[in-house]
């Protein structure tokens, strides 16, 4: 895809729909207001750049008369304004009124005295056309404070993290929302692995592979069959970081009001309405509930609420496997 470089008009949401027009077209034109085009995207080479008279203003009509006897049915953007002599500056834009354009990403975070956390997951979160929700349930210590000085918006909501995710998914803006613990970094470009995961329209979620930030034998064991078992049951977990289309999100009630494994059940709703995918790169979650109850408690105690979630058992039956015992003083 080749795009003009005098465009001032140009956003994000204008090249997401040139490349979702190439999912069903060849070819794709963004027209000039002077009788050209400011973008032109292929999905294979096609020699159209023969035989037309440029700087003039039939290129547009001129290629398109060529794309009818190439067979190529084009896919045609908005029309858009190039800057090509001083006159076209006229009438002076008044910057003030331009309101600044939705993000394509909203990345949500609940949050709960994450101070030690919170810091490195908002940077790994931080991108172009991207914006940062902190949804805190009552921190008493420095979170919020760290958040809001690393940019991040900050909601409040009632404790629990199905709630703090709704209610950080209703404040949100973005096209795409993205759902991370506070606890867990993202991978290098995460925009671009989103983007590229949700291209394919039949792709209702999708999440990122695992890992942790602790290298081990046995880690990299669970990390290994965690990924198999993501990948084979399209099942993730919330800590890989769980994102889909804002419009999807609250067609389905967003997450369920539980306890518990909030996660599973909204990838089992929205593996009813499509497919779930995993992108190329792992987000690196924490290791210290591992390292709290010990990797193959951990894992069981994992194993045994998803497997309870699936064959339908309470919620809040369920929510006690996954109390964190408190370590004893000096321990």
């Amino acid at each position: 895809m080749l795009v003009g470089t005098d465009i001032p008009a140009m956003s994000a949401t204008i090249l997401k729909n040139a490349f979702a027009g190439l999912a069903h077209h060849d070819l794709v034109l963004g027209p000039s207001r002077d009788g050209g085009y400011w973008l032109v995207g292929l999905t294979r080479p096609l020699n159209l750049f023969d035989g037309i008279a440029w700087s003039t203003p039939d290129v547009l009509s001129a290629t398109l008369k060529w794309a009818e006897q190439a067979g190529i049915q084009p896919f045609l953007l908005e029309p858009l304004a190039d800057l090509d002599t001083p006159a076209d500056l006229d009438p002076p834009v008044n910057l003030e009124r331009i309101k600044p354009p939705k993000p394509y990403l909203s990345v949500i975070i609940p949050t709960l005295n994450e101070e030690r956390q919170i810091g490195r997951t908002l940077e790994s979160a931080a991108a172009a056309d991207t914006e940062t929700i902190v949804c805190d349930g009552g921190s008493t210590d420095a979170t919020v404070a760290i958040a809001r000085r690393l940019g991040a918006r900050i909601v409040h909501g009632p404790i629990g993290r199905a709630r703090q995710q709704n209610r950080g998914a209703a404040a949100a803006g973005g096209e795409v929302l993205l759902f991370l613990h506070a606890d867990t970094r993202l991978p290098q470009d995460p925009v671009a692995h989103i983007f590229d995961t949700l291209m394919d329209r039949r792709v209702v979620l999708g999440a990122f592979r695992f890992a942790t930030d602790l290298s081990s034998p046995v880690m990299r064991w669970i990390s290994f069959w965690t990924n198999q078992r993501a990948g084979r049951l399209k099942l993730p977990y919330g800590d890989q970081g769980l994102f889909l289309r804002r419009r999807d999100f609250f067609r389905v009630g967003g997450f369920p009001q539980v306890p518990i494994a909030e996660d599973l059940y909204l990838v089992r709703r929205m593996a009813r309405r499509g497919r779930i995918a995993m992108a190329p790169a792992a987000a690196i979650t924490s290791a210290r509930r591992w390292q709290r109850l010990g990797p193959l408690r951990t894992t069981l105690v994992n194993t045994l609420i998803a497997t309870g979630c699936l064959a339908g058992m309470r919620p809040q039956r369920l929510a006690s496997l996954y109390r964190i015992p408190k370590k004893r003083r000096g321990a």
